[in-house]
This record gives C-alpha cells, sequence and structure tokens, in this order.
C-alpha cells in the first residue's frame, strides 16, 4: 500500500505542466516543527512520509543539511537571513525582540515584485517590529482563515494546505510568488497512545532505539506518537503537491521541505549533538532540475536556503539592504545532474547555541560551538559549571515537558542517574565523536590521545571561522549576548525560589526538583524558596 500511495504521488509529479506568465520561480517552503531525520526517505522504520519522499524521489535529497542552532527561534533567524545565529545580536537567543536592522529575504522578494505569505508558524517565538515599534511581517501576511478538525487535541486546526491554497487563489497571477507553510507538529504536546491507537503502529517497529534513553513502553509510545504527528503534516505536503499541480505552477516552483530542528525530546531539541542540528530536507524543482532522485553529501546549512532563495530570484544580495550573507546559493547543487559530492569546499558546517530557554541564575545561557567535519564532530562548551538544560530546581526548561523526560527524572530519583547525567547532568569543556560509528554521541573521545591532533585541527578550524564571522564568543564578548532581554520569562529563577509562581507551561510540574543537585545527581538540599527577599 505504502508503494503504490508512493507511486501515485510520483506519477502527480510527473504530469504536471507549466503555465505561468513569469519566468522568475515561486519558492516555497515547508516545514516542519522538530522533527529530526525521521522520515522514511532517511530509512525511519517507523515513520511514514511518502509526500517528503515524493519530492525527494523527484528532487533531490540532501544528506548532510543542518542548523546552526537547534532551537525555533535562533534556526528559524538563520533561515530567514543567511546569517549564523551568533551574527544575529539579540537573536541568537530564543524569545527575543529580533533585531530591526536585519532584513529578511521574504521582505526583499516582496520590494522586488514576488507575492509573499505564511501561515502557522513563522519566525519566533520572538517580536518582531520596526525601529518605531511598528509590526513587521518578516514573513509576509498570515493566511491562518482555512481550519479543520484535527486527528487530536493536540494537533493544530490550522489547514497548512487549505490556507496555502487560499493563498494561491488570491495571489496575482502575472507575479511570481513566495510562501511558507509552518506546521506546528510534531511539536510537543502529544496525545499518548496516538501513534498506536490511530497509527496503526506497534513499539517492535522502533529499531535503532536511542541509548540514551530507558528503552521501554512509555518511551516507545512517546516515539510511535511524535511519529504520528509527522504524519499528519505529511498528509498535507501530498494535498499541497496537488494544488501546484492543478493550479499549474509546480514546473516552476522551488519546494523546501525541512525541519527547523530535531525531535523534542531529552539530549535532542535545545542541544547541539548530531541529533540536534542534523535534519531533513529534500528540494524539487522540476523546471530546472537535470536528473532526478539525486542524493547529496555536501554539507550545506540553513544560512544557505536565503541566498538560493535571492539568486533564483534574480535578486542581487549587496543591494538587497540584507546584512552580508554567511551562507551560499545551493543553486548549482540543485540543478546538477550528479549525486554525492557536488561542491568540494562545503566539507564542513558550524553549529553552536547561546541563551534559549529561561531559568537560570541571571537569564544566562549555556553557549556552545562545534564543527562537523568528515563525519568528525567537535564540540567546545564554554561554561561548564552551568546545567546544560537549565538548573533542576526549575524544571530543567531547555527540555520539553515529556512522558520520556518523566521516566529520566523518575529513574534518578528512584536512585539510577546513569540516563540522568546522559540528559541532564554537567558536561565537560570538549567533546569530540565519530559520527560514521557514533551518531547517538555517547562515546567522547576528546580525552583519547589517539584523537588529539584531529580534535586540536577542528577546534582551531572552527574558532579562526566563527572569528572570521564576527563571534563575540570568540573575542570575550560572549556576555553581550545574554544582555538580550526575553520577551517574556525574566527573572524566572530568582521569581520561583522566592516562592512565586511563574509561568512555565512547556514543561510538566513533576520537573521541579525538589532538592539542589550537583553534577551527578546527588541531592544536597532543598529548593523551594532558597533566596529570600
Amino acid at each position: 500500500m505504502k508503494q503504490k500511495n508512493l507511486f501515485l504521488f510520483l506519477l502527480l509529479l510527473s504530469f504536471s505542466s507549466f503555465a505561468q506568465t513569469s519566468d522568475r520561480p515561486n519558492i516555497l517552503v515547508i516545514i516542519f516543527d522538530d522533527a529530526g531525520l525521521d522520515m522514511s526517505a532517511y530509512g525511519s522504520t517507523y515513520v511514514n512520509t511518502p509526500g517528503f519522499d515524493a519530492i525527494a524521489k523527484e528532487g533531490v535529497l540532501f544528506n548532510r543539511a543542518y542548523t546552526p542552532n537547534a532551537k525555533c527561534a535562533p534556526s528559524r533567524a538563520s533561515i530567514i537571513t543567511g546569517r549564523n545565529s551568533w551574527q544575529l545580536d539579540a537573536a541568537a537567543n530564543h524569545v527575543i525582540w529580533f533585531p530591526s536592522k536585519f532584513k529578511t529575504f521574504q521582505e526583499v522578494l516582496s520590494e522586488n515584485g514576488y507575492t509573499t505569505g505564511h501561515t502557522a508558524k513563522g519566525y519566533g517565538p520572538a517580536i518582531t517590529e520596526t525601529a518605531d515599534g511598528q509590526e513587521r511581517q518578516v514573513l509576509g501576511p498570515a493566511f491562518n482563515e482555512k481550519s479543520l478538525v484535527p486527528a487530536t487535541s493536540s494537533i493544530s486546526k490550522n489547514d497548512y494546505s487549505a490556507n496555502f491554497k487560499d493563498f494561491l487563489e488570491k495571489a496575482p497571477t502575472e507575479q511570481p510568488w513566495s510562501f511558507w507553510v509552518g506546521s506546528i507538529e510534531p511539536h510537543r504536546v502529544y496525545e499518548y497512545g496516538s501513534g498506536k491507537k490511530l497509527g496503526g503502529k506497534t513499539e517492535d517497529m522502533i529499531k535503532d532505539f536511542p541509548p540514551y534513553w530507558p528503552d521501554n513502553e512509555v518511551t516507545r509510545n512517546d516515539l510511535l506518537d511524535y511519529a504520528y504527528e509527522i504524519e499528519d503534516t505529511d498528509k498535507h505536503i501530498i494535498k499541497i503537491l496537488e494544488t501546484l499541480k492543478e493550479k499549474n505552477q509546480l514546473e516552476n516552483t522551488l519546494i523546501v521541505v525541512t525541519s527547523d530542528h530535531g525531535m523534542p525530546f531529552p539530549r535532542v531539541k535545545g542541544d547541539q549533538y548530531e541529533n540536534s542540528n542534523h535534519i531533513p530536507m529534500a528540494m524539487l524543482w522540476k523546471d530546472k532540475m537535470k536528473a532526478s532522485g539525486r542524493v547529496v553529501d555536501d554539507y550545506i546549512s540553513f544560512i544557505d536556503l536565503a541566498p538560493t532563495f535571492l539568486d533564483i530570484a534574480g535578486v542581487d544580495w549587496q543591494s538587497s539592504g540584507m546584512h552580508p550573507a554567511t551562507g551560499k546559493s545551493l543553486r548549482n547543487i540543485i540543478t546538477s545532474e550528479k549525486s554525492g559530492q557536488i561542491e568540494p569546499e562545503r566539507d564542513y558546517v558550524l553549529v553552536g547555541k547561546e541563551r534559549h530557554d529561561t531559568g537560570r541564575p541571571g537569564d544566562v545561557g549555556y553557549p556552545i560551538r562545534g564543527i562537523h567535519k568528515n563525519n568528525m564532530f567537535y564540540i567546545k562548551n564554554y561554561e561548564i559549571d552551568r546545567w546544560p538544560k537549565g538548573n533542576p530546581e526549575t524544571g530543567y526548561l531547555n527540555t520539553d515537558g515529556s512522558p520520556t523526560k518523566t521516566e529520566i527524572l523518575n529513574l534518578r530519583r528512584n536512585g539510577d542517574a546513569t540516563f540522568w547525567k546522559m540528559n541532564f547532568g554537567k558536561r565537560v569543556e570538549e567533546e569530540l565523536y565519530d559520527i560514521a560509528k557514533d551518531p547517538f554521541c555517547v562515546n567522547n573521545l576528546a580525552a583519547d590521545s589517539k584523537f588529539s591532533e584531529q580534535k586540536e585541527a577542528l577546534k582551531v578550524e572552527m574558532e579562526s571561522k566563527l572569528l572570521a564571522q564576527g563571534d563575540l564568543r570568540m573575542s570575550g564578548y560572549g556576555h553581550l549576548y545574554e544582555q538580550a532581554p526575553f520577551v517574556n520569562g525574566r527573572n524566572f529563577y530568582t521569581d520561583f525560589m522566592k516562592g512565586k509562581s511563574p509561568k512555565a507551561g512547556w514543561v510538566n510540574d513533576g520537573d521541579f526538583e525538589p532538592y539542589i543537585l550537583d553534577g551527578d545527581g546527588n541531592e544536597l538540599e532543598k529548593a523551594n524558596n532558597a533566596i529570600k527577599d
């Protein structure tokens, strides 16, 4: 049945025709919210994505696509600006005021004859305003009027594919367009058991279970529920392809399907490990692609997307008003006939983070930088006295509440801190992983003398590239990133420890530790009301 469905969708793509008045291509970004490489095109055994797979089969599948920063707002900031998060001032962080000086690719396209818009989740969570405090549509007007009855209570009522169709029907036929479809799935929360009950899934479908979580019925069901939400968004991809065919606009539309970062599980979302930043990506541009079904191994980054969009739209970056791009256009890769490594210079990608969610004393972050190159991954943790996922007594706020998180926390409370240390414990300054042998990043090679030269070479290359990009962390001014105020959640730690009740709706009440812990998970003293006025 799965093969039959995929064949039908590929047939749909093959018989599309081109009938547009403009030779400038349309641009369509379809972005999942918190989906990892868990698409059947990448070999997933428990997620079936015929829509994503059809794009990959007819177009190109990227094996090494990464976000520079594995959290919603800073990741999306890199997409829309073409710059790494550490080059975006306050936008290096999560839940902030987006700096008005940074233009976005959608704003530039709108200024250059494109009709723009978006549905559901765009850039955020953040506030976007002009320099004089006016509302700013960084992705164009919102199209959110069409709704549906969702399959579960945790899935959005937004009918993404119908809202895209609404946009097309209202867009001038003589102009090219650029549209952003931002699903809210598979972001937390999930309806527990929906993967089994509604998706017909079974726990034994999961073949490559992460070694940093306890393997049991609860955690496996959590993954199946996550899978079901991915599949729900994938159905919209199929409907969107049908709409493009009906409107005779499939041939001259560049379609990019991706996700902002990895899955919303402990040690993934909000971290900077392989499964955190490594994201799915498939593209289709039927009018310009010379071969279908290609698989590309070049390292590419979200910072390459905005330069690609302006390039194919015929807009000069230097005169666009956008800040200089760090990324480079993917046009030559998209239109190539080759698979494998296309451009030899794309042999690395940089990742990193500053401050994500609130919950630490002083509203500070957990700064990290890393470099992927030749299947090796080097990480530098700059403030190892801090808690990587946020303080235990304030609920580890940089890890969404989930059944998997609860399982890990309860194991520590019952005397087994093994998984807790891997997910929430404090870390060493340097980490080094062989991604080919250790994709889950559990065997740190940084202290192994056999890898000392390789580690040092990666560190030097990473820091020299970051310094050239103006990374404040490299010049001793990293603390300036943390001075950008939160839109909400400011002083959470202080307020909570004084006995107040600040809101943190993305975690569970049971995530808050009643004791102050040490780095190994030992309980030291009662945490409640530890700070006095």
